[in-house]
């Protein structure tokens, strides 16, 4: 198969559950860039059973609260887009008012020149960050049976 995130981990491993991952992306300019990534390739969230839409969702929500917590971050981003990855995945961006893009999306066009400090200061706090990820994450996917996905 030659789809990315079926071969890869698609960024650095936070946490891996049976049906799906969060990874720390490396995306320049945005040091607090997360992934929920579901592990079996489904192109659509609607490709999931209602039951895996709730766990996807609430792993997405327990990831931004942390990401909230830990960082501060003047707004979380959450996107869906698989334009160019066509594998269900969700992005949770930690944004701050400083950053090069805001308040346009990562995607859109610089706004202003990079602040290499503060992306700094950021990426030092991400070790404690993973680490809350982590403990925030464990257990997480006993917290409820999944169906198998719709097959197309």
């Amino acid at each position: 198969m030659t789809c990315v995130l079926c071969n890869e981990a698609g960024g650095q491993l936070v946490w891996q559950g049976a049906n799906l991952r969060l990874i720390r992306a490396d995306e320049a300019g945005f040091p607090a860039f997360y992934r929920i990534v579901w592990n079996a390739h489904v192109a659509e969230f609607s490709d999931l059973a209602a039951a895996q839409r709730q766990h996807c969702m609430d792993a997405v929500a327990l990831a931004e609260q942390v990401l909230r917590r830990q960082l501060q971050p003047g707004k979380i981003n959450l996107a869906a887009l698989g334009n160019v990855v066509p594998h269900l995945h969700w992005h949770i961006i930690a944004r701050y008012d400083w950053d090069s893009h805001f308040p346009a999306p990562v995607w859109a066009a610089a706004q202003r020149p990079r602040n290499a400090e503060r992306e700094a200061a950021v990426a030092a706090q991400l070790p404690a960050v993973d680490a809350a990820l982590q403990q925030a994450f464990a257990g997480f996917d006993e917290k409820q049976e999944l169906l198998a996905p719709i097959n197309k």
